[in-house]
């Protein structure tokens, strides 16, 4: 692996590594996670018992030695405003290349409302430009220089650009019963969210939808938590490709994010952010179906849900956050929030919240309060209140994705070579996919002699959707 002279210098802690350190991702140690803060109650009809859940594991593949020893030593030289800084995401409307001179963050997002310049239509060379200025704003930073992660919620294909490929939503896509389909999906999501300059989508999500009432029960494959266990892995797989110990991601190839850990499907009521009021036997057979395939796939984060299981919140549950999920189900990525989500955890607001840090959220999606969340994160790990290693192995996991993706290379991740390759957007190979998908996706309840409709048949459709693109492509779009 080569990291970057663009970004950092070879020391000689990192040319001094032994060949049997470097010889195998099996023969680094990994540091165990840090035990979940004792101060944060959590009663017991809410506190998981990881000695029950299934077994799964992030591949060696991302824990290779070499990686492992070049995180040790950047880490080595950082200061705790950098170490701090990795930990929060700013959104593109609230933040501007210029901030990165003094706030060192590790990431940016563009979230379903926001685009460059407030242009919904902006069109996909504003989109790579917009990822060029922060990119280069980073890299001007002084310091340890340390490359953003860009990411985007392209969750029905690249579906925040004008003329990207738009598939159907995931419910239909889960009546298809066709991994290989939503593994060919994917990777044009990808390849098209690669051209315009982001490094990761918030997806797949791996919800199962249990109350139609639930507004996002589309962004679920279906009811069935098999449905969802046999498509985890193959989303992941097209959206990353298969992982190699020692290489970054090929070409075309993006950052996933299993979510919204966990059981936002399976809320009381159907209701969005709601309180999953369920058994643990049900939260593990039903709702985390998702993640073990997802994880054994090499899914690079994993988003925290706004949702509650049985009266608290996931986002403050030091249970679910590390003892089952980097416990028995080995998760080794990183952990982001959801939006401002940190901010409804007991104690906390938008602004400050060590509970959700403690608890084991490694980066805070902070769209629009990164600024002041920076400065009290800060002073909380000043104050020993999140303490150091807690914080160092937020920053180890952010930083082991980053390596992952290929931001330390020379050049970028292999898919810089892609960008502004624009007749990937929407090509008629692409499109030809999204036909397939809609065909397979199509289920008939029932048939009284309609079809198959005669030729040279007048059809009327009717109804205030019947002739309305957003309507027909659905949320997200």
């Amino acid at each position: 692996m080569i990291h970057s002279r663009r970004f950092l210098t070879a020391t000689t802690a990192v040319l001094a590594l032994s060949a049997a350190a470097c010889a195998s991702a099996q023969s680094v140690t990994l540091p165990d996670p840090v035990p979940a803060g004792a101060d944060i109650p959590v009663p017991a009809e809410a506190r998981a018992d990881p000695t029950i859940w299934p077994a799964s594991a992030t591949p060696g593949a991302i824990t290779d030695a070499e990686t492992e020893a070049f995180i040790t030593e950047l880490m080595s030289r950082m200061t705790l405003e950098e170490k701090v800084g990795q930990t929060i995401q700013a959104d593109i409307s609230a933040i501007t290349p210029e901030d990165l001179a003094t706030y060192p963050l590790g990431s940016i997002l563009a979230g379903g409302n926001s685009e460059p310049g407030g242009d919904a239509y902006a069109p996909a060379q504003a989109w790579l430009d917009l990822a060029l200025a922060f990119r280069e704003a980073a890299a001007a930073r002084g310091g340890t220089a340390i490359p953003l992660i860009f990411g985007i919620d392209a969750v029905h294909g690249h579906n925040n650009v004008v003329g990207a490929t738009i598939f159907p939503h995931n419910i239909g896509l889960g009546a298809a019963r066709n991994p290989d389909l939503i593994r060919r999906i994917a990777e044009v999501t990808a390849l098209e969210v690669a051209v315009t300059g982001a490094d990761w989508t918030f997806g797949p999500t791996v919800a199962v939808p249990r109350d139609d009432r639930w507004g996002r029960a589309y962004e679920g494959y279906g009811e069935h938590p098999e449905i969802v266990a046999s498509y985890a892995g193959a989303v992941t797989l097209g959206l990353q490709g298969e992982l190699e110990s020692g290489r970054p991601l090929a070409a075309g190839r993006i950052a996933g994010s299993a979510k919204h850990w966990l059981a936002d499907g399976g809320t009381l009521n159907g209701a969005d952010q709601g309180d999953a009021q369920i058994t643990e036997r049900e939260l593990i057979d039903i709702h985390a179906a998702g993640y073990p395939p997802s994880i054994n796939a090499g899914i690079l984060t994993v988003m925290a849900s706004f949702s509650s299981w049985n009266g608290v919140k996931h986002t403050g549950n030091p249970t679910i956050l590390t003892d089952v999920l980097r416990g028995p189900l080995g998760f080794q990525g990183f952990v982001v929030s959801d939006w401002n989500a940190h901010g409804q955890i007991p104690g906390c607001s938008n602004e400050s919240c060590a509970a959700a840090f403690n608890a084991g959220i490694d980066m805070f999606m902070a769209p629009d309060s990164w600024r002041a969340l920076y400065h009290s994160t800060l002073e909380q790990a000043r104050s020993g209140e999140i303490g150091m290693a807690r914080l160092d192995e937020a920053v180890r996991r952010i930083l082991r994705v980053k390596v992952k993706l290929g931001l330390f290379e020379p050049e970028g991740p292999a898919s810089r070579a892609l960008e502004g390759q624009f007749q990937h957007l929407g090509s008629d190979e692409h499109r030809a996919v999204a036909r397939d998908a809609v065909r397979q996706s199509l289920v008939l309840l029932k048939n009284d002699g309609v079809l198959p409709i005669r030729a040279g048949a007048n059809i009327l459709v009717a109804g205030t959707a019947a002739d309305d693109i957003g309507q027909a492509s659905g949320g997200w779009t």
